[in-house]
């Protein structure tokens, strides 16, 4: 499979008429394949179906402090040059693929050490200023960056309007409910955090993360039994393979795990505790909460035996 390797530049359209070969892989200055994914890319190189015009790639855009990833989505990485793909907007701009689409297990790793800055909120905010018209997508992201510097109730006018208008990427709209959830639960709005939550279900079947949101609104209200079933749903609704959305993988791992070990420990099952508490050490070992909590359901258990 011929091919050319690409760092995406200020101009990413401008960069894709360079290239020369059969496809194209676009990474920026910052990301990397590590070892495994640089093995699997080229075994992808030797098997890879002609008539596929597009290969996603998993994006690990963050990782916690024991190499668990935190954040991550799909993008559309190696793209068949004959089709010429382009790619739109202004700000965080997307490579615009239809036709065949293969979903791989490579992943691409996010290595930037970079700070945030308020240069995409200026891009977003001129652009009001001379009155151009957002897309959907300029929306959403405005919205982001509108969080990002803690302007919370601007935030919720631009997700509303967003989602309101009902143009928006069936995964946009997903992750804007929970945006406009954290919103609302920052100006302390609950219940209308818990109906963004709700929110999210018209656009797909329950995702870990508002499981697990609605497990902690249950939780801090001390309804033990109902914060358990949306646990135990967050740990079985894993995220589908294709899935080009963002979403944080301690959704369905140890976060879950840990809130039931909460949850049964203040029911007095203290064995069902242990084993969740075990279950959520599996992805962070050294977790000093967890490891306390190891030790003081063991003492609980072994004072039932002594019974």
């Amino acid at each position: 499979m011929p091919l050319s390797w690409l760092y995406t530049s200020s101009s990413p359209n401008a960069a894709f008429a360079k290239a020369t070969q059969e496809y194209i892989l676009w990474l920026d200055a910052d990301d990397v394949l590590l070892s495994e994914d640089q093995a699997k890319f080229i075994d992808l190189k030797k098997t890879l179906d002609p008539s596929v015009d597009s290969v996603t790639m998993l994006y690990n855009l963050a990782f916690d402090e024991y190499g668990n990833v935190s954040f991550q989505l799909r993008r559309n990485r190696l793209v068949k040059r004959s089709r010429n793909f382009q790619w739109r907007g202004a700000v965080h701009e997307y490579l615009e693929v239809y036709g065949s689409i293969f979903h791989s297990d490579i992943a691409v790793t996010h290595m930037s050490k970079g700070g945030s800055s308020d240069r995409n909120l200026r891009i977003y905010e001129n652009r009001l200023a001379r009155g151009e018209d957002f897309s959907p997508r300029d929306l959403y992201y405005y919205g982001n960056e509108l969080v990002d510097h803690e302007r919370y109730a601007e935030a919720i006018a631009v997700y509303e309007r967003f989602l309101r208008e009902g143009k928006g990427w069936v995964e946009d709209n997903i992750a804007c409910c929970g945006k406009l959830a954290d919103c609302y639960y920052h100006l302390g709005e609950k219940e209308k955090a818990l109906a963004s939550v709700l929110r999210s279900f018209q656009y797909d079947r329950p995702r870990p993360e508002f499981c697990c949101r609605l497990g902690y609104h249950f939780l801090e209200q001390k309804d033990f039994l109902n914060a358990i079933f949306w646990y135990r749903l967050a740990i079985q609704l894993r995220p589908k393979h294709e899935q080009l959305g963002f979403h944080n993988t301690a959704y369905s791992t140890w976060l879950p795990h840990l809130q039931l070990c909460v949850c049964y420990s203040h029911l007095g099952a203290y064995r069902l505790a242990y084993l969740h508490n075990e279950a959520a050490l599996v992805y962070r070992p050294g977790d000093q909460a967890m490891i306390s909590n190891k030790a003081f359901l063991e003492k609980m258990l072994r004072t039932e035996t002594d019974k």
